[in-house]
């Protein structure tokens, strides 16, 4: 578990440039879990219908050189910053990576569900994005906490 006290944290979403399948997936989950535990960068990953929503938190040094070298990967587009600031604490302090494919309901859709990201790439009130961020990594850790159980 990495040390809590204040952090930056960075959310941002992006779009697969070519569909991404589990092996896919696999690769990158295992790099970036790799780069991060040696940055003392945290975070989770979401995927769904071929885009990204990324939180990575840790140094802001670091994590803005991480977040600058996701910028340059070519493997997504339109690479766009959701929110960024200090945390009073690491919201994914045991993940240097935490994931969750997000699949569509077998039943009817929860209150809430997203099928896509593209609501928060389309807010533009600053305070709907973080509000959306933070929603996400809450609906987030609660699967975590109910898998651990």
């Amino acid at each position: 578990m990495m040390s809590s006290g204040p952090v930056f944290s960075l959310a941002y979403s992006s779009v697969a440039v070519r569909p991404f399948d589990d092996l896919a997936l696999a690769a990158l989950l295992a790099q970036s879990r790799e780069a991060n535990a040696r940055a003392g960068v945290t975070g989770m990953l979401l995927f769904r219908a071929g885009s990204f929503v990324q939180v990575i938190e840790g140094d802001e040094e670091r994590v803005r050189a991480l977040m600058a070298r996701i910028s340059r990967d070519p493997r997504h587009t339109r690479v766009r910053v959701l929110v960024e600031g200090t945390a009073p604490d690491r919201a994914f302090a045991d993940w240097t990576m935490g994931y969750e494919p997000i699949t569509a309901p077998t039943g009817p859709a929860p209150a809430g569900f997203r099928s896509t990201f593209d609501d928060l790439d389309n807010l533009e009130d600053p305070t709907l994005v973080a509000r959306a961020v933070r929603e996400l990594s809450l609906w987030f850790r609660v699967r975590q906490a109910r898998r651990a159980a």
